[in-house]
């Protein structure tokens, strides 16, 4: 079986490791990349499934990484792993085009279904931060 293809961001090592140990029994990482410019070189070059970007990075943040992506012919899901909860980042992170939005500290628990539903078409947002009407999965 063919598993998903995904591709990891993040400016700090360890996290990216995390995240590496925890999807790659279930999706091939494919890349890795420690700053949003990286990261979108790699998504364009590498045609992933998923890219998952954290907000704040070096060189582009991934919100401009991930708005300019959106824009790419057949662009992969994107799903925002970061630090950030408030409302208003997770409003720019639907608004550069992800489908999903996890909290670094809920990663375990909440980065693989995330990857897993934006893979079927849906899409996943912290409850309350954001009008759910549009989001057949939460």
């Amino acid at each position: 079986m063919v598993r998903p293809r995904i591709i990891l961001a993040d400016d700090h090592a360890s996290m990216l490791e995390r995240a590496i140990r925890l999807v790659a029994d279930e999706f091939e990482v494919v890349g890795v990349a420690n700053d949003g410019r990286s990261a979108l070189d790699a998504a364009l070059l590498l045609r992933p499934d998923v890219v998952v970007f954290d907000i704040s990075m070096p060189v582009m943040s991934g919100l401009e990484a991930a708005a300019q992506l959106s824009e790419s012919p057949q662009p992969p899901r994107i799903v925002f792993l970061t630090v950030h909860d408030d409302p208003a980042f997770v409003e720019a992170a639907r608004k550069a085009g992800a489908q999903a939005y996890v909290v670094k500290r809920h990663i375990a628990s909440e980065l693989v279904p995330a990857i897993r539903l934006v893979l079927q078409g849906l899409t996943r947002f912290p409850s309350g931060a954001v009008d759910h009407a549009s989001s057949p999965a939460h």
